[in-house]
């Protein structure tokens, strides 16, 4: 299991330069994107680390060439973010910077390309924190235009997932996988959500399954649901897929495969867990509520590390300390 589903899903459905053109096209204003010569769009390179050597990273990097006079550079910088930043445009700034510290390296004597910030956003209730670098600022400092002139400018394209309904993000032109990746990431925080508009976006996920590259894309699709859904709506996202698999005997078997994997690594899981359960109440003669929910949601590392602190703890607590 990835510690950043969000991130894998993102970039899996979007680290193809004509997908990541789709998108574009449809969240820069027209002028922007009437002067972008999208044939020339190309991937980059994303990370950077910094003098002090801690990892800073943007999720998807771009740059394609601009119709204006001499073929000129620009570049973007894709970020999603799954929970709220108010400090979100200085954190795209720092990647601006580290992208034009590069440029500088490859070319002393060229002038800077702009670097366009787009973010996509998927925090439930969507995205309330500043879309402007100079939001971050004192209102009162801004008022007054001679200080304001001497402020750096700029704004973040934001695509908000969240207030986007099902049949305005199937209209997008956009790819089925990636329609389908948004959708999850906008969901993925709202489990109900997710289940209900299931059905709504079965014919799209069969669509996907009509291939064998595309029966891959929807083993991805379905590692994410059940990596982000939370164990209470388990059984019901099993239910959800399973009826998908009655629609196509394809992605049925792909299903049925990926749902056997899972089992036997829940079965081993569980296996685990009840040991250590068992072994928790031998010790300490019971096992409150609290506790019973701590153990149903823990990872396998998390398990064997509770099973390690049995040996010498001498309480409940001392068990599950964070």
């Amino acid at each position: 299991m990835t510690k950043r589903p969000h991130d894998a899903l993102f970039k899996s459905a979007f680290e193809a330069p004509a997908v990541v053109a789709a998108l574009l096209r449809a969240l820069l204003p027209a002028a922007i994107r009437s002067v972008v010569a999208w044939n020339t769009l190309e991937g980059k390179g994303g990370s950077f680390v910094d003098a002090k050597l801690s990892d800073q990273h943007s999720d998807l990097l771009f740059c394609a060439q601009l119709r204006i006079g001499k073929p000129k550079l620009v570049y973007f910088l894709l970020e999603h973010q799954s929970t709220r930043d108010p400090k979100m445009p200085l954190r795209m700034l720092s990647y601006q910077n580290r992208i034009w510290d590069r440029f500088v390296k490859d070319h002393p004597r060229a002038r800077l390309p702009p670097v366009i910030a787009v973010l996509v956003s998927h925090v439930p209730g969507g995205w309330t924190a500043a879309r402007a670098f100079e939001e971050l600022f004192d209102p009162a400092v801004m008022a007054r235009s001679d200080l304001a002139a001497l402020v750096p400018r700029f704004s973040m394209i934001v695509e908000d997932l969240s207030r986007l309904p099902d049949d305005d993000l199937v209209a997008r032109p956009l790819g089925t996988f990636p329609k389908l990746a948004l959708w999850l990431l906008r969901d993925a925080r709202a489990p109900a959500r997710l289940l209900d508009s299931f059905e709504f976006w079965i014919p799209s996920m069969l669509e996907i399954g009509r291939t064998q590259s595309g029966l891959d894309r929807l083993k991805v699709l379905i590692t994410y649901m059940f990596q982000v859904i939370d164990p209470v709506n388990i059984d019901r996202l099993r239910a959800k897929i399973r009826e998908l698999g009655s629609h196509s005997e394809k992605v049925a078997m792909t299903i049925a495969e990926y749902l056997h994997k899972q089992g036997v690594k829940e079965g081993v899981k569980k296996g685990r867990t009840d040991t250590l359960r068992s072994l928790l109440i031998f010790k300490f003669q019971t096992l409150s509520a609290t506790y019973e929910a701590r153990l149903r949601a823990a990872t396998p590392k998390e398990i064997d590390r509770y099973l390690q602190r049995l040996l010498t703890a001498r309480s409940l607590a001392a068990v599950f300390k964070d």
